[in-house]
Parts: structure tokens; C-alpha cells; sequence
């Protein structure tokens, strides 16, 4: 009988031990333990974060950050930190808060357009994905990789299509370069290849001719027949004559550092640059800006047409009237220069 009485107690004890630890493991995995109001909130773990640095913005999402150390402990993650961009959906408790954190590393879309250089466009890369703005430089600019994909530093900028892309947050520099280098290939198909080869341009060629373009109208209805100036100009040995490639050669100089060129003006075409297209024939070594898709488009599906000579509208701003003879293109270009002085722009 006595010893029953024992079995009995040692039963309860048990049960009870079970309870409370059922209700504690309840506790620590099972309840809600987000302290915020939005649907999910993220956390971004940097390449090679401790837990104290997960730890430290989990704090004010988590209502009990003690139950979760508890349970990140027993279940290793912290010793198992991966770097990324994680979501934290409301009402998760702790074992859905450590898989979610552990495992599912969200995409981010990455988004790029019109950047001048490599430089304001790591600048503006860096803002998307882990990577630092000094190594998306140092790697964009990495002289045995450009060697070995035929590129140079004045064509480079050309790689990098502007577009929206699927990246995770702690890509590194290298890896963005690298899937931007498969981007470009997969742009460059079959049918742009041809259609390069079919009006005489390389791949860097075309890049080159479309930041020209882009540079002089943003508007890509008339973006083909600029294009097909430039190309008839090419087709006769013509100089470019093209007033974005003097005002880069411009702002490469120390005297233009921190300026706006609104008038192209005759000492600007004194200047002594490969980018100067009214002193040197042909095309300019490299790109000028990063040119919209519609602008590499327009140059590899040019309007054709006998017009060599185009300039800005004064009557429509932002459109440009285009001209077969020099005579009528100097009236056009007449009328503009009136408008400039008539609104005090006087370079």
C-alpha cells in the first residue's frame, strides 16, 4: 500500500514536471511573439553577423526576447547565422520566427536607369543590395575582367542594361557584376546581333551610339530618327557634330567640375578630346551616359531617312526639328539660339 502511495506521488510529480514543461515549451515555441502592428516587418543580416547582431534588431519586433534566445539556442541557430534579407510575418511565434530566419532569404528587385558612370551607378547599387559602393567600383572596374570580356573602362558602362532584376540582398559586389555580364549576353540576342551587324556597329559600337542619343532626346518617338542622322553621318565619313559628346568632353576637365553646360558654344569645340565629335571623325571611344533600352532599340531599328542635320525646337521643348540641307538646319538652329538668349541662357 505504502509503496503504491509512492508510485502514485512520483506519477503526479511527473505529470505535473510534464505540464509545466509542456506549458513551458508552449510558451517559448508556440505563442505569438511579435510585438508589431504591420503585416511583416524584415531584418537584414550582413555577410558574417553574430547573433547579438540578429539579436539587436529582432529586440523591438519581438514582445519576449529572452523565450527566443531560449529556443534559438536549442535549436543552434546561434551558431548558424546566414546572411540575408528575412521577413517576419505577425502572429509567427518563435520556432516560425528561427525557420523563417534560417532558411528563406527574400529576393529583393533591384532597379537601375540613366546613371553617367560607374560610380553614381555603384552609388545608386549600393543602396539595394549589401555590397559597398568603393567594392561595386573596384570590381566594375577590374582590368583583367574587362580584358577578358573585351571590354575597356570607356566602354564598361555599356554592360549594365538599365532594367529592374532579381537579386538577394547580400549579393556580393563580384556577384553583381558577374549575373549583370549574364544580363547584357542574354539583352544581346540573336536578333540584336543581327540587326547590329546589318547597319555596320559592334555591340559596344551600338552602346556608344545609343547614349548619344539618349543624351540628346529623352523622347523615344524621335529617338530612331536621331539615330538615323548619326548613321548617315557615319555612312559619309561625317563628323558627328553631337553636343552631348563636347559637353562630357567639358565636364572632364577641372574648369568644368561642378558646372551645367546649357549652351554648347564654339570654345567648347576647341576642346582636345577623343569626345570631341567636331575636331575627330567616327565614333567616340565609349559611352557618354548609360542610354535607355529604347535608345539602344532605336539605334538598332533606325528611321531611314536623308536627314543630316537636326536641332532643338524652340516651339515644342524637348523635340528637335530635322533638316536634309545645311542651310535650313542653320535657320532651325537660328531660332533656337533666339530662344536661349530671349530666356538669359547664355552658356
Amino acid at each position: 500500500m505504502y509503496f503504491k502511495k509512492i508510485l502514485l506521488a512520483i506519477l503526479l510529480i511527473g505529470l505535473v514536471i510534464a505540464g509545466l514543461f509542456a506549458n513551458y515549451v508552449y510558451r517559448v515555441m508556440l505563442v505569438d511573439n511579435t510585438a508589431f502592428n504591420n503585416e511583416q516587418a524584415f531584418i537584414y543580416v550582413p555577410t558574417g553577423a553574430t547573433y547579438s547582431d540578429v539579436r539587436e534588431q529582432l529586440m523591438p519586433l519581438l514582445k519576449d526576447i529572452e523565450k527566443f534566445d531560449a529556443l534559438a539556442k536549442q535549436k543552434k541557430y546561434i551558431s548558424n547565422i546566414k546572411a540575408g534579407r528575412y521577413a517576419i510575418k505577425k502572429g509567427m511565434n518563435n520556432n516560425d520566427i528561427i525557420n523563417s530566419i534560417r532558411s528563406k532569404n527574400l529576393p529583393i528587385k533591384l532597379a537601375f536607369n540613366n546613371q553617367p558612370n560607374l560610380t553614381a551607378l555603384a552609388g545608386r547599387v549600393s543602396m539595394q543590395i549589401e555590397a559597398d559602393s568603393l567594392k561595386l567600383v573596384e570590381v566594375m572596374n577590374d582590368e583583367s575582367f574587362l580584358t577578358k570580356k573585351s571590354f575597356t573602362k570607356a566602354t564598361a558602362l555599356g554592360m549594365y542594361i538599365p532594367n529592374s532584376y532579381e537579386f538577394f540582398w547580400n549579393t556580393s559586389a563580384k556577384q553583381f557584376r558577374d549575373k549583370m555580364l549574364t544580363e547584357y549576353n542574354r539583352f544581346w540576342n540573336d536578333s540584336r546581333k543581327a540587326k547590329a551587324k546589318a547597319i555596320g556597329l559592334t555591340e559596344e559600337e551600338v552602346m556608344t551610339l545609343a547614349s548619344i542619343v539618349h543624351e540628346e532626346s529623352k523622347q523615344a518617338v524621335e529617338q530612331p530618327r536621331i539615330a538615323g542622322v548619326y548613321l548617315n553621318r557615319l555612312r559619309i565619313g561625317m563628323p558627328l557634330q553631337a553636343d552631348p559628346t563636347l559637353k562630357f568632353a567639358a565636364y572632364q576637365l577641372p574648369e568644368y567640375k561642378g558646372t551645367v553646360i546649357k549652351r554648347v558654344l564654339n570654345i567648347h569645340k576647341e576642346i582636345n578630346s577623343p569626345y570631341n565629335t567636331y575636331m575627330y571623325a567616327g565614333l567616340p571611344p565609349g559611352l557618354i551616359t548609360m542610354p535607355d533600352i529604347s535608345a539602344i532599340d532605336a539605334v538598332l531599328n533606325p528611321e531611314t531617312h536623308q536627314y543630316l542635320y537636326f536641332a532643338a525646337d524652340a516651339t515644342k521643348l524637348g523635340y528637335h526639328k530635322f533638316a536634309k540641307t545645311l542651310s535650313q538646319h542653320n535657320a532651325n538652329a537660328r531660332e533656337y539660339q533666339r530662344y536661349l538668349s530671349s530666356q538669359g541662357i547664355k552658356k
